[in-house]
């Protein structure tokens, strides 16, 4: 077996189609072959052209590497231009072509359109494969296989020698499925409860249950919002402008999460929703009204056109910005490289990419552009415009009475300023200030300006005459009390279309607005679609007042034989349940991308997504029954038949639960719901956010919502959330990294937000310890003969200790870890005690449980789930 360039071959010859031409296509396509006249007349997208050659003679001889021309270029570092050149490896795979007579896999096309046609290879690509569902492996042994998803990695495991891990204990499969699906830990209570059910179902009906609880969609609608791009302000300039109807959006997906709404109309309604309600968008009812918050999506992309910078760059940037939110979230795929050229390693033409614009365009035309503010759909109704209407009429007549009120105040004042002056000024003067500023002479303005005390307005009254300005602010006061009845209007920060309006969409040269080529018309791209029988949509539709583009392929991607999203979309799934993905590039599925690891698991868990009518909440549970999710992440080789570590180090091959450290958010969370602290509201305006004293961002106030309802602000990334690698919405996140940094430990020591919530922890330690529900364990924990010693020296009752425990991991503490706290907090009192220098608003005891729950929440196990 020969190996080379990521292409195994055994006695496969090499050929131009498979070997050669992907090498050519990544580097010298671009100025040989994608365009109508190519560089130095050299076109290199065929074998014979290349015989052929161009203005410097043949480009190769074939059967004579050494004379071959395109070799010499190559070597010398000339060709291809630019910093990325050809690979030692690809290099010597070109010269072994050569030198066994350049093959071509099959007789050459007589003609050639121009630009890069997608080729049968690059076909037979596996993601681009028509979605086939596999048939379920039949295993002669079968142990442990609960569902179709054991069948297919046990098939594998099996192939190596391998098998399942035994199962999680019943607390570790508490807290991992609590944690997974709600983003919150389960209450000892909770815990309690479940230990001590001897149902055989009480798993299953865990899952239930957590999959019915409002806060599934609020940890679920989290990772939706990552590959959204999901942002509370504009960004591209410094000045970052707030969108302050973003939030609607958001609460829009949880809702629609929480509902269980097929997933294929959910992104239908994203991607078209304004195209299912009719304009004007007017008295609008609940359920036109989720359609148009739907389109927030395509709203998520940074538009610098609200920040001040409303410019044609901008503009083409937002749109940019926003296919590649749409094609990595739903295609898995890397198209921004055929922004500029066709993409030198997947199918996607120049001209597919403008395509694909085309479908949008309509409603991001860059050349009769809408800012954020113009797009904005106001909720108000006729009704209630009316009553709105009738409030500022009554404020009108407060008005001028207040008005009449402040003319006479303000004469009163001028004429005492006036008299302080002689008869023939006091006439410049009061001639001065009467004529209207714009129309006033040279003179006049100087006389003014040499007596500024003439100068009297409604806002310098009060330095006149205080008792004068007072009485106006009842006025003010009234005002504000009436205003107070109009309904409050809101707004939808959607995506629509003007009527009427069909922008003609230009592939650009070069990806440069500023050089448009020749016009395109909307389509998907080629490769979705079997040869010869591509997904065009019509430029405008005769149905709907808006061309109907977006509704068109929102419906085509989920009519099911799309060979991507159903894919796309289980990987991303299977990632949030498991840590990684099957396919390690969840928004590249293209041939720099990984391939999948268990490729007919992915294949049936797609086919079976769709056949349960687009399910999310069917396919957790599909996943979450299974035995595969059901293991423990310990490697205990004295209870399994196999050293798994030795054979898949690294786990790809599922032979355990993979460890998970929580997610950015879900540990700011759990600290919230473990000091007792977490507010339980849902939806609404983000919570603001503010710079502490050592110039950190954090939440301002005293919110304790949920981190899904902190303020997203592009340039001011929450501290703490950033050190866990929460995304900084440059454009969207595709998949998030799990780092491992000093940083984070410094962060827990140090955060104002921990300290915080550890006092708060330790006060409901102190407030619940009474309450304690003893959780079923191994053994007792020691007694001591000197409790009551220990209380009088204001150490926290022993049941404290154990109720921390309990909070922070959901299980009785070891004896060890028992007498080790117990110690700790008599160290810390009496250190406490002694210090004439500490805070006097705590007592020792409390300060002494607030550092030791600061190091429960701070430890391993509980910022990683097993």
């Amino acid at each position: 077996m020969f190996l080379i360039a990521g292409i195994a071959r055994g006695d496969d010859p090499l050929t131009y189609e498979r070997h050669v031409r992907p090498i050519l296509k990544a580097h010298c396509f671009d100025c040989h072959g994608a365009t109508a006249e190519p560089e130095g007349g050299l076109d290199l997208r065929l074998r014979r052209f290349m015989v052929r050659g161009g203005d410097s003679g043949a480009a190769i001889l074939p059967g004579e590497p050494a004379e071959s021309y395109l070799l010499e270029r190559i070597q010398t570092g000339e060709m291809p231009p630019g910093d990325k050149k050809v690979t030692a490896e690809e290099y010597l795979l070109l010269k072994q072509w050569i030198a066994t007579g350049a093959i071509t896999a099959r007789e050459e096309p007589e003609e050639l359109d121009e630009g890069i046609v997608i080729t049968a290879e690059e076909r037979e690509f596996w993601s681009f494969q028509p979605l086939v569902r596999p048939s379920v492996p039949e295993l002669a042994d079968s142990n442990g296989v609960r569902t179709p998803i054991d069948a297919f990695i046990l098939a594998r495991l099996q192939q190596d020698g391998l098998e399942f891990s035994p199962e999680a204990d019943d607390r570790t499969l508490l807290y991992r499925a609590t944690i997974d699906i709600t983003g919150l830990p389960p209450t000892p209570a909770e815990v309690a409860d479940y230990l001590t059910n001897e149902s055989p179902d009480k798993y299953k009906t865990l899952i239930d249950k957590l999959l019915a609880s409002p806060r599934y969609g609020e940890r679920w609608a989290r990772h939706w919002l990552d590959v959204a791009g999901y942002a509370d302000t504009e960004g591209y300039t410094p000045s970052d402008a707030d969108r302050p109807w973003a939030y609607r959006y958001r609460d829009y997906v949880i809702k629609s999460l929480n509902a269980d709404k097929p997933f294929d109309q959910f992104v239908l309604e994203q991607l078209a929703g304004d195209e299912l309600v009719s304009p004007p968008y007017k008295n609008l009812n609940q359920q036109q009204i989720e359609y148009l918050t739907a389109t927030g999506f395509l709203r998520m992309a940074v538009d610098g056109t609200g920040s001040g910078a409303n410019d044609d760059k901008a503009r083409n940037h937002t749109i940019a910005d926003t296919i590649k939110i749409v094609t990595t979230s739903l295609l898995g795929l890397s198209a921004g490289c055929a922004q500029c050229h066709d993409h030198r390693y997947d199918p996607i033409p120049h001209t597919d990419y403008y395509q694909l614009r085309a479908i949008f365009e309509p409603a991001l035309d860059w050349k009769n552009w809408q800012t954020p503010g113009q797009r904005l759909i106001s909720l108000y109704t006729d009704a209630e415009r009316a009553a709105a209407n009738k409030v500022e009429e009554k404020v009108k007549i407060i008005a001028a009475e207040r008005n009449v009120q402040l003319k006479q105040y303000i004469q009163e004042e001028l004429e005492k300023e006036l008299s302080k002056h002689g008869k023939r000024l006091r006439q410049k003067l009061r001639a001065a200030y009467e004529t209207p500023a714009d129309q006033r002479t040279d003179e006049q303005k100087l006389l003014l300006k040499v007596n500024p005390s003439i100068n009297i307005t409604g806002g310098t009254l009060y330095q006149y005459n205080q008792a004068s300005a007072d009485e106006l602010k009842k006025f003010d006061k009234k005002i504000a009390e009436i205003r107070k009845q109009k309904p409050v209007q809101k707004f939808i920060r959607a995506l629509t279309e003007k009527s009427g309006q069909v922008p003609v969409t230009h592939l650009f040269y070069r990806g440069e607005y500023q050089q448009p080529k020749q016009a395109v018309t909307p389509a998907a791209f080629s490769i979705c679609s079997p040869t010869g029988n591509r997904f065009e949509i019509p430029v405008n539709s005769e149905h709907l007042p808006s061309t109907g583009r977006r509704l068109a392929f929102a419906r085509w991607l989920f009519r099911g034989t799309h060979p991507l999203v159903g894919r796309v979309l289980v990987n991303r799934f299977w990632m949030y349940h498991f840590g990684r993905a099957i396919v390690g590039t969840p928004s590249n599925f293209g041939v720099l991308g990984q391939k999948p690891s268990h490729p007919k698991l992915l294949d049936w868990l797609a086919v079976e997504f769709a056949n349960n009518g687009w399910s999310l909440k069917s396919l957790h549970r599909q996943i979450m029954l299974s035995t595969v999710y059901r293991q423990s992440s310990k490697s205990d080789p004295a209870q399994s038949a196999f050293d798994g570590a030795a054979i898949d180090g690294a786990n790809l091959l599922y032979w355990k639960k993979p460890l998970i450290r929580l997610r950015a958010e879900a540990l700011y969370d759990r600290i919230l719901a473990t000091s007792g602290a977490l507010e339980q509201q849902l939806y609404g305006p983000p919570v603001a956010i503010t710079t502490d004293i050592a110039g950190q961002i954090v939440v301002a106030g005293e919110s304790k919502r949920r981190s899904i309802y902190v303020k997203v602000k592009r340039t001011q990334p929450v501290a703490l959330l950033k050190s866990f690698d929460a995304p900084v919405m440059e454009v969207n996140c595709e998949r998030r990294p799990s780092s491992t940094v000093a940083t984070q430990a410094l962060m827990l020591m140090n955060s104002q937000y921990i300290l915080k919530h550890a006092k708060s922890f330790a006060q409901r330690v102190a407030r619940e310890a009474g309450n304690v529900k003893a959780l079923p364990m191994e053994g007792a924990l020691p007694q001591f003969d000197d409790i009551a010693d220990a209380e009088a020296q204001q150490i926290p009752f022993p049941q404290q200790i154990v109720l921390a425990w309990q909070l922070a991991y959901g299980r009785q503490p070891t004896a060890d870890e028992y007498l080790a706290a117990l110690n700790l907090l008599s160290e810390q009192i009496s250190i406490l005690a002694a210090d004439s220098n500490r805070a006097k608003d705590i007592a020792p005891g409390l300060q002494a449980m607030t550092n030791l729950c600061q190091v429960l929440m701070s430890s391993n196990e509980f910022l990683y789930i097993d």
